[in-house]
């Protein structure tokens, strides 16, 4: 079947980029990786002996740079709709967190306990459409959002890929509502283009 010319541009850029090569490079399986390094670096989400929670987690990218940092007194319990091959020292819950037996599932993993971070790299599947694609990316960090509300300890932080547009403006503001600082990042692998930034929460109000 022959490419579009759209997704032969998106090929021959995904092929060319410096950060998928890195990637590879360096055994990641996503350059989102690189992201989550560079923001951890200037806000210090996650240090040893961090539980983090990690949403939208497939193919594994954020869990991988996650669980050396959190290391064996921390802990990283991932979730996704899709499959994800195991990492060490992660333990991944497959299923829509919304649904009460997956949400079920991640708090008796947590096993009462709260998490230090919640992070969410999740992204709608796109439909094409601007508008819709807006709509259920916001939908999709409202809800990343809530699970922060409901699991973070006073004090924690919560990191969330979300897209510049129609909503945006009032999720900053509504984050900053549970938050005592919001940071908005857009790392070095961003794609320049791209309308996303990641909302950075720092000190949970619980």
């Amino acid at each position: 079947m022959a490419r579009s010319k759209t997704s032969k541009k998106w090929m021959d850029e995904h092929v060319n980029d410096p950060y998928v090569k890195k990637a590879q490079a360096d055994g990641y399986r996503s350059r989102a990786s690189y992201k989550l390094i560079e923001i951890n670096e200037k806000d210090k989400l996650f240090r040893p002996g961090s539980v983090v929670l990690d949403l939208g987690s497939a193919p594994g990218g954020w869990s991988q740079i996650v669980a050396p940092i959190v290391g064996e007194a921390g802990r990283v319990i991932a979730s996704d709709i899709l499959a994800m091959d195991s990492i060490i020292g992660v333990s991944f819950i497959q299923g829509d967190f919304t649904e009460e037996a997956v949400y079920e599932q991640i708090l008796s993993t947590l096993d009462n306990d709260k998490a230090d971070v919640v992070v969410s790299d999740m992204a709608p599947n796109l439909s094409g459409v601007n508008t819709t694609d807006q709509y259920s990316s916001i939908y999709l960090v409202e809800l990343a959002l809530d699970m922060a509300r409901n699991v973070l300890k006073p004090g924690g932080a919560f990191c969330a890929k979300v897209f510049q547009g129609v909503g945006y403006e009032e999720y900053v503001k509504d984050v900053r509502k549970s938050f005592d600082k919001v940071l908005v990042r857009k790392p070095a692998a961003s794609r320049p283009r791209s309308r996303e930034v990641y909302v950075v929460g720092k000190g949970f109000k619980g």
